[in-house]
């Protein structure tokens, strides 16, 4: 019986073996989409405590610690210790079992603190403990937590209006590690609410130094947000939405539904995702134009819980897997940006797992042979960034694209601790490849090649396709 998370934890075969350890386990970790504090990282925060690092915004576990019983107070209270907090978690971890942050838990104990104790109520205080004087040295703080885990480069999450000091900061700081920004325009084409919406066009035209009266100048401060974010290194765009958006669209018409929405009106469902489909073609422009990549990571419904939307705010643990019939607007947009000669590297993200041929699919419909996987399925997201997800999205991409093209996974979280979801997610690569050479379904004689595919997929493909 093989032990918990010993050295070869996930990996069910020699070759699987000899893949992680002598080729995934030591490459360095390009980090291209996360929600990490860039003020964290430039004043280099130390943490107060583990709960302030492991269960201060991190959603999953509240998902589950709600599920256990738990009292919100527990979760996201202010009147509750972090003591407290963290019992309450320790008591749901040994419930978690068969999910991810079983796993999850366990990995980040063993590699940033070499806690190999299993998490429960009877462990609870002797590891809050030592977790807590480890976080108490320089060792700990938020830069340090990333040079232990051989991070090169993080691209964060940031919106059009954003200032960047802290990434200002951090590059003048001399951090070895890059930190980038992307560019996070969602809330820019958000007119489904117009008193939100109007609110957030007067700050992006104070940090645009632009009057937005119209649909025009938008674009005008939008694309001078753009060029700023291009200056200070941003390489990458990313786009939160429920499904594409792909209507005709003409500047006469944004501009009355821009003019519409700023004089406080409500706008009709058509409405409403013509002007989308606009700022979604221009976005794309733009991009293209600067020679970033676009991502797009779509298919959640958000804030299904409106009580606790209201007492919590968006990004609390109330999402969940949407369905949307969406691949005839995917292929729409991505066809009309080609067709125009404006279609930048682009990667698709879905949250729906029943879409994995789809985008598999729809990848090789925009290859044009100018960059190796010019158009990338993305690596499984939110609700698929565990062992199974990921292994249907390989599998999915494997059959129906080039998985040795593959950029790889992100972490796409807020937290310092969550740089083992990439070990997570070598070994189950290596787990993957090494069961189709010891079964022949991959020849031996192919083995430099596979052992250069785990590489690539670890670390080299990303570094080549964003020129970091």
């Amino acid at each position: 019986m093989k032990q918990f998370l010993d050295n070869d934890f996930l990996l069910q075969s020699d070759t699987a073996r000899m893949l992680y350890h002598e080729h995934a386990a030591n490459m360095p970790i390009i980090d291209f989409h996360c929600h990490l504090s860039p003020q964290m990282v430039a004043e280099d925060y130390k943490f107060r405590s583990i709960t302030e690092l492991w269960l201060g915004g991190d959603h999953y576990k509240w998902r589950a610690m709600r599920t256990n019983g738990v009292p919100e107070r527990f979760c996201t209270g202010s009147d509750t210790s972090d003591w407290e907090k963290f019992l309450k978690w320790a008591e749901t971890v040994p419930y978690t079992l068969r999910n991810p942050l079983y796993h999850w838990t366990h990995l980040e104990l063993k590699t940033a603190f070499g806690i190999n104790k299993l998490l429960g109520p009877d462990t609870a205080r002797e590891i809050f403990d030592e977790c807590n004087e480890k976080l108490a040295s320089p060792q700990y703080s938020a830069r340090a937590l990333m040079r232990r885990y051989n991070v090169e480069v993080v691209c964060t999450t940031d919106d059009p209006a954003d200032s960047l000091e802290h990434h200002i900061a951090t590059r003048d700081s001399g951090f070895e590690i890059k930190m980038l920004p992307a560019w996070r325009p969602d809330k820019a084409m958000a007119v489904e609410n117009p008193a939100a919406y109007r609110a957030y066009i007067e700050k992006l035209g104070a940090a645009a130094n632009v009057s937005i009266t119209s649909f025009a100048t938008l674009i005008d401060a939008l694309q001078r947000r753009h060029h700023f974010f291009d200056l200070m290194g941003c390489r990458l765009s990313d786009h939160g939405i429920e499904e594409f958006y792909a209507d005709d669209w003409s500047d006469t018409e944004a501009n009355s539904i821009f003019v519409k929405v700023m004089d406080g009106c409500e706008l009709s469902a058509d409405e409403t995702r013509k002007f989308k489909s606009a700022m979604m073609q221009v976005f794309g422009e733009m991009d293209a134009d600067s020679g970033w990549t676009q991502q797009f990571h779509y298919g959640a419904i958000r804030d299904n819980n409106s009580r606790m939307f209201r007492l919590l705010g968006p990004d609390t643990g109330f999402d969940s897997i949407g369905e949307f019939n969406t691949a005839k607007s995917m292929a729409r947009f991505l066809d009309h940006l080609d067709r125009r000669g404006k279609l930048a590297k682009t990667i698709l993200y879905n949250l729906n797992p029943c879409a994995n041929e789809v985008i598999a699919t729809m990848l090789g419909n925009f290859q044009d042979g100018s960059v190796p996987g010019k158009i990338q399925f993305g690596s499984g997201w939110w609700f698929n960034d565990q062992k199974d997800g990921m292994e249907r999205q390989m599998n999915s991409l494997s059959l129906l694209g080039l998985l040795s093209r593959f950029v790889g996974m992100v972490t796409d979280s807020r937290s310092f601790l969550s740089y083992p979801r990439h070990e997570y997610f070598r070994r189950t690569l290596c787990n993957l490849l090494g069961r189709d050479v010891e079964n022949g379904e991959i020849p031996i004689q192919a083995i430099g090649r596979v052992k250069d595919m785990v590489e690539d997929i670890s670390y080299r493909n990303a570094k080549r396709y964003f020129n970091f």
